[in-house]
């Protein structure tokens, strides 16, 4: 069927065009505010927390390493994340109860990224120090 034409189809099409939009799963999503529903820094770039455990996380194949992980318990609404320490040793300026900040890690619209099954968010701040700047030995790490 074509699209209507005539002297009053303005609103007819803008009504069609309405509804059809919620096909687009991209729409619906933004429309429906999933992401911050779903998203444990709830929309946020990035967010505090307070590190649980150290963790490591197996690879996926073809790769066979161990990467350095942190549990961090979110400050702002108690939820748990795994987040990767970046960096040759960086796991070892991260201490438990230690507070982090934490941001995406990049990758597929939120998901995993490269071969660490299951994390989304990587560590980039250590008791309010960049961890780069500890990994690379420019600053220290202050005690709390």
């Amino acid at each position: 069927m074509p699209p209507p034409s005539g002297l009053y189809t303005g609103n007819r099409l803008v009504a069609l065009r309405k509804r059809r939009r919620w096909s687009d799963r991209y729409f619906k999503r933004r429309m429906l505010h999933l992401k911050e529903k779903s998203d444990p820094l709830e929309g946020a770039p990035q967010g505090r927390g307070i590190v649980i455990e150290k963790v490591g996380i197996e690879a996926k194949q073809p790769n066979s390493a161990i990467r350095k992980c942190v549990k961090v318990q979110l400050i702002k609404n108690g939820r748990q994340v795994t987040a990767f320490a970046v960096g040759d040793g960086a796991i070892n300026f991260i201490d438990e109860h230690d507070e982090v900040m934490v941001e995406g890690i990049g990758g597929r619209m939120g998901r995993s990224y490269g071969d660490i099954p299951g994390v989304r968010y990587k560590v980039i701040q250590v008791n309010g120090v960049s961890l780069d700047e500890l990994v690379r030995g420019r600053k220290e790490k202050p005690q709390r």
